[in-house]
Protein backbone atom coordinates (compact mmCIF):
# COMPACT_ATOMS: atom_id res chain seq x y z
CA UNK A 1 0.00 0.00 0.00
CA UNK A 2 1.35 3.40 -0.95
CA UNK A 3 1.26 6.17 1.64
CA UNK A 4 -1.31 8.92 0.96
CA UNK A 5 -0.14 12.24 2.48
CA UNK A 6 -3.71 13.58 2.34
CA UNK A 7 -5.10 11.11 4.89
CA UNK A 8 -6.82 12.56 7.96
CA UNK A 9 -3.99 11.67 10.38
CA UNK A 10 -1.37 13.32 8.18
CA UNK A 11 -3.54 16.44 8.19
CA UNK A 12 -3.80 16.33 11.99
CA UNK A 13 -0.01 16.00 12.32
CA UNK A 14 0.44 19.02 10.02
CA UNK A 15 -2.06 21.03 12.07
CA UNK A 16 -4.55 21.26 9.23
CA UNK A 17 -7.24 19.49 11.27
CA UNK A 18 -7.87 19.80 15.01
CA UNK A 19 -7.68 17.06 17.62
CA UNK A 20 -8.25 16.73 21.36
CA UNK A 21 -4.57 16.18 22.19
CA UNK A 22 -3.45 13.98 25.07
CA UNK A 23 0.30 13.74 24.44
CA UNK A 24 2.87 14.64 21.80
CA UNK A 25 6.58 14.07 21.33
CA UNK A 26 9.02 13.90 18.40
CA UNK A 27 7.66 10.63 17.02
CA UNK A 28 3.98 10.47 17.97
CA UNK A 29 0.78 12.35 18.67
CA UNK A 30 -1.96 10.98 20.93
CA UNK A 31 -5.54 12.24 20.99
CA UNK A 32 -9.08 11.11 21.77
CA UNK A 33 -10.94 9.16 19.09
CA UNK A 34 -13.94 11.09 17.73
CA UNK A 35 -15.94 7.84 17.50
CA UNK A 36 -15.05 6.09 20.78
CA UNK A 37 -15.59 2.36 21.16
CA UNK A 38 -14.98 2.44 24.93
CA UNK A 39 -15.30 4.86 27.85
CA UNK A 40 -11.71 5.91 27.10
CA UNK A 41 -10.57 5.57 23.49
CA UNK A 42 -7.37 7.25 22.39
CA UNK A 43 -5.36 7.05 19.19
CA UNK A 44 -1.59 7.27 19.06
CA UNK A 45 -0.39 8.12 15.57
CA UNK A 46 3.16 7.88 14.34
CA UNK A 47 4.61 11.06 12.86
CA UNK A 48 6.55 9.03 10.27
CA UNK A 49 4.80 8.50 6.94
CA UNK A 50 3.92 4.84 7.41
CA UNK A 51 0.74 3.06 6.41
CA UNK A 52 0.40 0.33 9.04
CA UNK A 53 2.14 -1.91 11.56
CA UNK A 54 3.85 -4.04 8.90
CA UNK A 55 5.20 -0.93 7.17
CA UNK A 56 6.38 0.35 10.57
CA UNK A 57 8.30 -2.82 11.43
CA UNK A 58 9.76 -3.16 7.92
CA UNK A 59 10.92 0.46 7.59
CA UNK A 60 11.76 1.73 11.08
CA UNK A 61 14.93 1.30 13.08
CA UNK A 62 14.94 0.12 16.69
CA UNK A 63 15.14 3.69 18.03
CA UNK A 64 12.02 4.76 16.08
CA UNK A 65 10.14 1.65 17.19
CA UNK A 66 11.10 2.23 20.83
CA UNK A 67 10.11 5.90 20.63
CA UNK A 68 6.64 5.07 19.32
CA UNK A 69 6.11 2.33 21.92
CA UNK A 70 7.18 4.73 24.71
CA UNK A 71 4.68 7.31 23.39
CA UNK A 72 1.93 4.70 23.63
CA UNK A 73 2.98 3.84 27.19
CA UNK A 74 3.16 7.52 28.20
CA UNK A 75 -0.37 8.01 26.86
CA UNK A 76 -1.59 5.03 28.91
CA UNK A 77 0.00 6.62 32.01
CA UNK A 78 -1.60 10.02 31.33
CA UNK A 79 -4.99 8.36 30.87
CA UNK A 80 -4.56 6.51 34.20
CA UNK A 81 -5.22 3.09 32.69
CA UNK A 82 -2.28 1.10 34.10
CA UNK A 83 -3.99 -0.03 37.33
CA UNK A 84 -7.18 -1.54 35.91
CA UNK A 85 -5.95 -2.41 32.42
CA UNK A 86 -6.44 -1.41 28.84
CA UNK A 87 -6.54 -2.84 25.35
CA UNK A 88 -3.97 -1.92 22.69
CA UNK A 89 -5.01 -2.53 19.07
CA UNK A 90 -3.20 -2.12 15.77
CA UNK A 91 -5.52 -2.68 12.79
CA UNK A 92 -3.50 -3.51 9.69
CA UNK A 93 -5.07 -3.64 6.23
CA UNK A 94 -8.62 -3.52 4.93
CA UNK A 95 -9.68 -6.92 6.30
CA UNK A 96 -8.85 -5.75 9.84
CA UNK A 97 -11.09 -2.72 9.56
CA UNK A 98 -8.25 -0.21 9.30
CA UNK A 99 -10.00 2.98 8.21
CA UNK A 100 -7.04 5.36 7.89
CA UNK A 101 -3.93 4.11 6.07
CA UNK A 102 -1.52 5.70 8.56
CA UNK A 103 0.17 3.81 11.40
CA UNK A 104 -1.82 4.23 14.58
CA UNK A 105 -2.62 2.36 17.77
CA UNK A 106 -5.93 2.36 19.60
CA UNK A 107 -5.87 2.49 23.40
CA UNK A 108 -9.18 1.44 24.96
CA UNK A 109 -10.08 1.31 28.63
CA UNK A 110 -11.83 2.95 31.53
CA UNK A 111 -14.30 0.05 31.80
CA UNK A 112 -14.48 -3.72 31.43
CA UNK A 113 -14.10 -4.26 27.69
CA UNK A 114 -16.09 -6.80 25.68
CA UNK A 115 -14.17 -9.19 23.46
CA UNK A 116 -15.67 -7.64 20.30
CA UNK A 117 -14.78 -4.03 21.24
CA UNK A 118 -13.12 -3.23 17.90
Amino acid sequence: MEYNADNVFAKIIRGELPCDKIYEDDCALAFYDIHPKAKIHALVICKALLTDFSDFVDHSDSEEIACFMRAIHKTVEILGLEKDGYRLVFNTGKDSGQEVPHLHAHILGGEKLPVDCL
